[in-house]
């Protein structure tokens, strides 16, 4: 067993990162997501690993510094919170489009505009459908609990390795404040520039060798034709995340005869709907999408086939619920819940929509 600590979701990002070998964080304070920086300068990770730790004049600054590490092979990061995110759209595109790993976190709230410091899901349009300009997606992952916040740090990493890709942690202010108990991963050390050249084969920018071409990193082409083939092989690229990484976990869903579709915060509180209402006689029970994208559309399908209805709870004005329409292609009744302005529903709002709007909706 790891090292056990009590911390904060936010605080548990920053102890990740050090762990996994991060190479470089740069960001930018905004509530409710600050705790990573000051946690990453409490630490002072230069000191040990040769972390390089940086907080950028701007958002727009980090998401360009990331766009340079990662150019080089580097494991690099940045972390904000929504306005922050819309910021940076820009180089997160460009980023998608050079085909450079990075991580990327965002701890939403509420909007729309500077909004508040709660806690929300109205990112959900932005982090899963592109968010910037131009034809692409980001691996995203929807983290439930402070453990999950340390594990999908590493995890985001080797997605993001392993399909040359922008991956995105989608929190909460929720989950970013809170406090859990944790068990932290082993120190990785930092990989040297000769496994980074083993790793990145022929995309990393590590110095010019002789007898070799040039490394350029670019999302350019004003060639159209060039341009379509590196869209198509996006395209395909998107594909393979969709057949070999949806990730998503199902609870008490054997027996149910309604479903809850929820991530995040949302899931946290659908476990206690599950409980409300299986002591009112009523059979529920929760899928969990993990991967936001690639999302779970096949696992929705095939509890459409078995189940009365289902219900998507967000803290939004019903975003993720459109995906859960087009899995379940008008089989059975799907209707959203959801709270908005960063208010958290509380279970039993739940139950209650669930009897209104798919159990007395029929």
């Amino acid at each position: 067993m790891g090292e056990l600590k009590l911390m904060k979701g936010n605080e548990v990002i920053a102890e990740a990162a050090i762990r996994c070998g991060c190479d470089g964080y740069f960001g930018y304070p905004i509530t409710p997501q600050s705790e990573v920086m000051e946690t990453l300068m409490a630490r002072k990770p230069w000191e040990t690993t040769g972390m390089v730790v940086l907080q950028a004049e701007s958002e727009v600054a980090s998401i360009n510094m990331v766009y340079g590490g990662a150019s080089c092979g580097k494991k690099v990061m940045t972390t904000s919170s929504s306005p922050g995110i819309s910021l940076m759209q820009e180089g997160i595109t460009y980023i998608a489009g050079a085909e450079l790993p990075c991580l990327i976190m965002n701890c939403v709230r509420g909007g729309p505009g500077l909004g508040t410091i709660q806690p929300a899901q109205s990112d959900y349009f932005q982090a899963c459908k592109g968010g910037g300009h131009g034809d692409y997606h980001l691996i995203v992952l929807a983290p439930s609990s402070v453990q999950e916040m340390n594990d999908f740090v590493n995890l985001g990493f080797e997605l993001a390795f392993k399909y040359r890709n922008p991956a995105m942690i989608l929190s909460d202010g929720a989950i970013g404040q809170m406090m859990e108990k944790v068990e932290l991963a082993d120190y990785k050390p930092r990989w040297t520039d000769e496994e980074i050249e083993k790793i990145s084969g022929d995309w990393a920018t590590t110095g010019k060798k002789a007898n070799r071409k040039q490394h350029i990193i670019t999302s350019l082409e004003l060639d159209s034709e060039i341009m379509e083939k590196l869209n198509h092989k996006l395209q395909a690229k998107y594909k393979k995340m969709e057949e070999e990484e949806v990730r998503y976990e199902e609870i008490q869903c054997d027996d149910a005869e309604y479903i809850f579709v929820a991530y995040g915060s949302s899931a946290r509180i659908c476990q206690k709907s599950i409980q409300i209402a299986r002591e009112k006689g009523i059979k529920v029970g929760l899928l969990r999408p993990i991967t936001l994208y690639p999302f779970p559309t096949k696992p929705i399908q095939k509890l459409a086939e078995k189940v009365k209805g289902m219900l998507s709870v967000e803290m939004s004005a019903g975003q993720m619920v459109e995906d859960v329409r087009l899995a379940v292609n008008g089989k059975i009744p799907v209707e959203h819940f959801g709270r908005l302005g960063g208010i958290i529903p509380s279970p039993i709002e739940v139950v209650e929509a669930l009897e209104q709007k798919i159990i007395g909706g029929k």
